[in-house]
């Protein structure tokens, strides 16, 4: 055994090879016992009446499972016919009579945008005035196409005849210079232009809530479409002009019944005149009068609203047009020559502003 040098080694100090780890003597663990459950825990017997009862509720299981998937099937096919309609066409697709719905709207509302702006110069059914006819069934066959309307709408009159001067200014608030109608606006004065004469459409107030009704008859107003879906042109007839100054004249006075621009019937020399007169879009400035009855007049009208147009057209017990004067813009005057009107009241109004109204009473 060595030492280090210098260093004596003590008495007690074992020797460098007695050090730790010191080997152990091996220990032999007892055996652990398992835990083991008494046989009664272990034991699992279902009495009569649970095995009854687990067969019973498995039983309703199996039939509410059963019932639920019924119920979902049959709503399954209930939803698709209800979106899709029914068979044979017993129903209509829900989509198809939304569509339908907000078409209606979009002519009501078309309507009334039609009223307010575009009445008092081509007429209060199309029929023309200061500007172009637009019932005409040739033109609203090839001319008055959606895209073409939409286009005169963004860019005005000068689209038509390529006149920078034409009286047709933009509406659309997309166009050179800004018009007053939005897209919505124009697509609603779109689908009024374009429907159809067999759907009847009420005329509502400004909110489209509330049907108005008649001042003369209390009767819900209503309106159909001007454009005939089953027209078709002659196959000789000539083509409806794109510019509409080349064939385009005032309409006359019709004839007692007849559409406007077909010349009225030569009538008797009136011996009594009316003054009627306009200095507001709100009334005439007289609404009540009386002539002979079985007697032809004159009436000598004067628009004083600069210019506005104007004019007097009496209607029948109907709702027919008796007469339909001339449209005039103040500041001007004119004379329509009336057949003679059988006794009783005829209602009178403003062809551009149907708001203004009066009553000829014939006795």
């Amino acid at each position: 055994m060595t030492h280090e040098p210098g260093r004596e080694p003590k008495a007690h100090e074992p020797e460098p090879d007695e050090r730790l780890p010191v080997p152990r003597p091996p220990v032999e663990a007892a055996p652990v016992e398992r835990f083991t459950s008494a046989p009664s825990t272990r034991t699992f017997e279902l009495t009569p009446e649970r095995a009854a009862q687990v067969v019973r509720q498995s039983s309703n299981a199996r039939w509410v499972g059963f019932l639920a998937v019924v119920v979902v099937i049959l709503f399954t096919a209930i939803y698709w016919f209800y979106e899709l309609g029914g068979p044979l066409g017993l129903t209509e697709p829900r989509l198809d009579a939304e569509a339908a719905a907000q078409q209606v709207t979009k002519v009501e509302r078309g309507y009334l945008i039609y009223e307010a702006n575009c009445a008092r110069c081509h007429g209060e059914q199309g029929e023309g005035g200061i500007g172009p006819a637009l019932s005409r069934q040739d033109k609203l066959f090839a001319h008055l196409s959606e895209g073409y309307l939409r286009t005169i709408l963004t860019v005005g009159g000068r689209y038509a005849c390529g006149n920078a001067k034409s009286l047709m200014p933009v509406w659309a608030d997309t166009g050179t210079p800004p018009g007053p109608l939005n897209y919505r606006a124009v697509d609603e004065l779109i689908a009024f232009l374009r429907a159809t004469d067999d759907q009847t459409y009420i005329v509502r107030d400004e909110h489209l809530l509330d049907p108005k009704l008649d001042p003369i008859t209390g009767e819900v107003m209503t309106f159909t479409g001007w454009r005939d879906p089953n027209y078709k042109p002659e196959p000789n007839a000539t083509a409806y002009p794109a510019c509409w100054q080349d064939e385009f004249t005032a309409p006359a006075s019709p004839a007692p019944g007849g559409p406007a621009g077909e010349s009225a019937a030569p009538v008797e020399p009136a011996a009594t005149v009316l003054e009627i007169s306009a200095s507001s879009s709100a009334a005439f400035d007289a609404s009540e009068f009386t002539v002979p009855a079985d007697v032809p007049f004159q009436i000598h009208f004067t628009n004083n609203e600069v210019g506005v147009p104007h004019n007097v057209e009496i209607k029948d017990a109907s709702g027919g047009s008796v007469m339909r004067g001339e449209i005039i813009t103040g500041v001007a005057e004119a004379t329509y020559d009336v057949p003679a009107l059988p006794a009783g009241a005829h209602p009178f109004l403003c062809s551009v502003h149907p708001n203004m109204t009066g009553t000829i009473t014939a006795e």
